[in-house]
């Protein structure tokens, strides 16, 4: 018996989720939340989530599945009061893209430095509604050494700008994830575009859709959160990364 879902999703992994939504067997409605919520703050984009959800009518649907991950804490304290909501247990969405912790986990300790690349990351890179909400903006992470020295003195802006704007020294190499799902080449050549310019190394790896699928297909064992009516999400601190648990504010 196919389930009913209603399911939220970050719209970097927009084609990801139609990929494995048009082979699955379930109803499900989906809408697309913009990437910048990530950038807004956690409390910013909590709030967001639980909007979202608090807007379904769960007459309609069995349950509620999130294109997200722990995300920086954005998923932590979000619940649904008549239907189950189910989450990916993982850190952040580049697990999604992996097919599994694990794999996410091996390729990020042996390939320190690095900064992933999607075809729905550089294709949604920007959004101009939410940029003057996000933290970054806000504490002029954006803003070049020049504007800095003009607001705040020489010494503060030098200050501000090797630890707030210098955001990218620790990275060294993009490596594209490559789902294939994309239509063309477009996105691969841009983020090696960017490496190039950056004078950063490049690699390209195979994604792995495995996840996704999982997802929208209800097979939620051992990677998958299922958070009852009642229950809001948690953080663990250890290798199952979020947990549910009793909200005694209902």
């Amino acid at each position: 018996m196919s389930l009913k879902l209603k399911m939220f999703c970050c719209e970097v992994l927009k084609q990801e989720a139609l990929a494995a939504i048009a082979q699955s067997e379930n109803s499900i409605d989906v809408e697309f939340l913009p990437k910048g919520l990530h950038d807004v703050g956690t409390a910013k984009m909590n709030s967001e989530l639980q909007r979202a959800i608090d807007q379904v009518d769960e007459e309609l649907y069995d349950y509620i599945i999130l294109g997200y991950a722990l995300c920086n804490n954005g998923i932590i304290g979000l619940k649904s009061a008549k239907i189950p909501l189910v989450v990916a247990k993982a850190h952040d969405c580049i697990t999604l893209f992996f097919g599994s912790r694990k794999r996410y986990e091996k390729y990020f300790f042996d390939n320190p430095g690095v900064y992933f690349h999607t075809s729905g990351w550089l294709d949604y890179a920007e959004n101009p509604e939410l940029e003057s909400q996000s933290v970054a903006n806000q504490m002029g992470m954006g803003e070049s050494y020049e504007d800095l020295v003009a607001k705040y003195g020489e010494d503060n802006a030098e200050f501000l700008y090797e630890t707030l704007c210098q955001t990218t020294h620790n990275y060294h190499q993009f490596t594209f994830i490559e789902m294939g799902i994309e239509a063309d080449e477009h996105f691969e050549k841009k983020s090696r575009k960017l490496a190039a310019a950056a004078e950063w190394d490049f690699e390209k790896v195979a994604g792995d859709m495995t996840l996704f699928q999982r997802l929208v297909d209800g097979d939620w064992h051992d990677d998958f959160l299922i958070v009852q009516p009642g229950e809001t999400i948690k953080p663990t601190h250890d290798e199952n990364i979020i947990n549910a648990v009793k909200n005694y504010n209902c």
